[in-house]
């Protein structure tokens, strides 16, 4: 949907591709023509090059857009657009290849003077060279897919006892996902912050970074929420000049050009590692848009198109704060389960700064094919602090029946003080949910079970004579005349 809104500013016809599970999505109601690619299965529908080009073709379509997931950091798919004369909208297929490959862009990393995190330059031969470079890194290490990312293919293996399992679940998993079972070893940076910097650059060689998105906090390696600055970055301003720098470095090494995103890890001292580059436009891309002002997408179809980059380094201004909420149709309650089923009932938020990428309407049945990404809420103010109030009252606004989501989950986290603080890292989501557990009231059977009864048998009191003191009374007006 977010494709084809841009298409649509632009005055351009879209298609969509869809599987079977998908023949009744809102992007295929809403594009101008749809293509049907199979059945559900991806390896039978979104992961068959032959059959997006041939609809492609078949459509007359000039060029194609791969989104963000499935084939959109394929090389191979990227290289058979350009040999049925499609224009792929990303960058060069030798660019994706070699920063698709985590191995070789920590390679290309390293010559570049980036400091990366360390671990294996090369993917996994044989246990015992992993048992080696396991000892030498240390424990805990962590399994990583040389192709692909949002956490799958990924294992935290803490002793040498469980390598063999998680080498062969991470390749497993990988090979399902990506179509490349290749996986390395890191050594694992304990609870740190995951910053990434969004580049844009066009075919010219003219290249800029958009600055940072603070991504540290996930569930099983996935980003939830995303916000634009980071909040260290309030402490330590001159760390983005330097990510933003070493992120030019990575790119123009790899000859890139169109939108991409190179992620870091950064320490507690304030170290930071390149961890992988993402060769395409990142879910979590509106918080930069909004705090920018600038349209990656729109910016993706010009360089595309062939034209120039306009906008030079200085003229990037960063206002503002930006917060994002990633919607999934999911129970944080039971280990993020996913809930697939009929939307019953649908209400959305709207209002000042308030900006919802939706892909679901009402009556839609959210298909357990895929991942469950419903909406992406974001949200832009003047300040983090009143970013967070404006997301907690979009939460609040957002009905979504039929159906379990994490909306009321990510209402908790904006009232978390450790995150009102900015004391965020990719442990967050672990020590929240044990400080919530922590603070539940201990209330036994036995004592609910009385309080039931003796609320059910009270005798209902007269009402009051006067009406209840207003809140507003109290401390609205007060706070006003202040």
């Amino acid at each position: 949907m977010r494709i084809v809104r841009a298409l649509r500013e632009s005055g351009v016809a879209s298609v969509a591709v869809y599987s079977e599970a998908d023949r009744a999505s809102l992007a295929v109601l809403m594009a101008d023509e749809a293509a049907y690619l199979g059945p559900a299965p991806a390896s039978e529908s979104y992961l068959c090059i032959d059959k997006i080009v041939d609809a492609a073709q078949r459509h007359g379509a000039e060029a194609i857009h791969p989104g963000y997931g499935f084939l959109s950091e394929n090389s191979e798919f990227a290289e058979a657009c350009e040999a049925a004369g499609i224009v792929f909208i990303g960058p060069p297929a030798a660019a994706i290849r070699q920063m698709g490959s985590k191995t070789a862009a920590r390679k290309l990393a390293i010559a570049a003077g980036a400091p990366v995190v360390p671990g294996t330059e090369s993917a996994i031969d044989n246990l015992t060279n992993a048992k080696e470079t396991a000892r030498r890194l240390g424990y805990p290490v962590l399994l990583k897919a040389s192709a692909g990312g949002g956490g799958k293919g990924m294992r935290r293996v803490d002793r040498e006892a469980d390598l063999e399992a998680a080498i062969r679940d991470a390749s497993s998993e990988a090979l399902r996902a990506f179509q490349n079972g290749e996986v390395y070893l890191e050594k694992l940076v304990l609870e740190p912050r995951h910053i990434e910097i969004q580049i844009l650059g066009d075919r010219d060689g003219h290249m800029i970074h958009l600055g940072e998105r603070e991504c540290s906090i996930q569930r099983r390696h996935q980003k939830v929420i995303e916000e634009c600055p980071s909040p260290v970055m309030s402490e330590h301003p001159e760390l983005r000049q330097r990510m933003g720098e070493a992120a030019l470095r990575i790119a123009r090494a790899a000859n890139y050009y169109n939108a991409g995103t190179l992620e870091f890890l950064v320490d507690r001292d304030r170290n930071f590692y390149f961890l992988e580059m993402n060769t395409r436009l990142q879910v979590e891309h509106p918080v930069t848009e909004l705090v920018t002002g600038l349209d990656l997408v729109q910016w993706q179809l010009r360089i595309a198109a062939g034209e120039g980059l306009t906008i030079r380094q200085e003229d990037v201004r960063w206002s503002g704060a930006a917060v994002e909420c990633r919607i999934y149709a999911e129970d944080p309650d039971r280990q993020f389960l996913p809930s697939p089923g009929q939307i019953t009932r649908l209400t959305e938020p709207a209002g000042p700064g308030v900006r919802l990428d939706s892909g679901v309407y009402e009556g839609w049945t959210v298909p357990l094919d895929y991942d469950p990404l419903l909406a992406k809420l974001a949200v832009g103010a003047p300040s983090r602090a009143t970013a967070i109030a404006r997301m907690k009252r979009a939460l609040a606004d957002y009905t979504i029946a039929g159906i379990r989501t994490n909306c009321a989950f990510f209402a908790e986290i904006m009232d978390d003080a450790e995150f009102r603080a900015g004391r965020l890292s990719t442990a967050f989501l672990d020590e929240f949910f044990a400080r919530r557990k922590v603070h539940e009231p201990a209330l036994e059977t036995e004592a609910v079970a009385a309080l039931a009864a003796a609320l059910a048998q009270r005798k209902p009191t007269a009402a009051p004579s006067t009406a209840p003191t207003s809140q507003w009374l109290q401390t609205g007006r007060e706070t006003l005349l202040r």
